[in-house]
């Protein structure tokens, strides 16, 4: 069983879910949680769902990992997407939470490749569409 200083397991669903989501475009986004010692998926969106309807989907008072494809146009007109990372830690939620959520943060990150962008976000105006939109362009 992993500790808090080692990262959490990652059940293998989380990276073959990834890889649907960056090759195949599967899903817009996908919400990670920690349960019972190991990082699991929590929700999937399905490929028409807004970047509303995935900042809707966080839970108010607990943290998650989130991954979103971010489809855009450059100022060439040729269409591109980036996959953004972002470390949901609401205000709200348990200082245990947020403590074992932040530690095994870069560990799972280094699980999913392809990421271009990270967000850390306590508030859903943190990971605004504004911002996301600046980390790209």
């Amino acid at each position: 069983m992993a500790n808090a200083a080692s990262g959490m397991a990652v059940h293998d669903d989380c990276k073959l879910k990834f890889m649907e989501l960056k090759a195949k475009r599967n899903y817009r986004f996908i919400l990670f949680k920690i349960e019972q010692q190991q990082i699991v998926i929590d929700k999937l969106g399905e490929p028409n769902e807004s970047y509303d309807d995935f900042t809707s989907s966080f839970p108010a008072d607990e943290c998650r990992y989130a991954v979103f494809d971010f489809d855009f146009t450059t100022e060439e007109n040729c269409q591109k997407s980036k996959i953004f990372f972002i470390a949901w830690s609401p205000d709200s939620s348990k200082v245990r939470m947020k403590m074992v959520y932040a530690s095994s943060k870069d560990r799972f990150k280094r699980e999913l490749d392809g990421i271009s962008f990270e967000l850390q976000a306590t508030d859903p105006s943190e990971m605004s569409l504004d911002i996301v939109k600046g980390r790209v362009f």
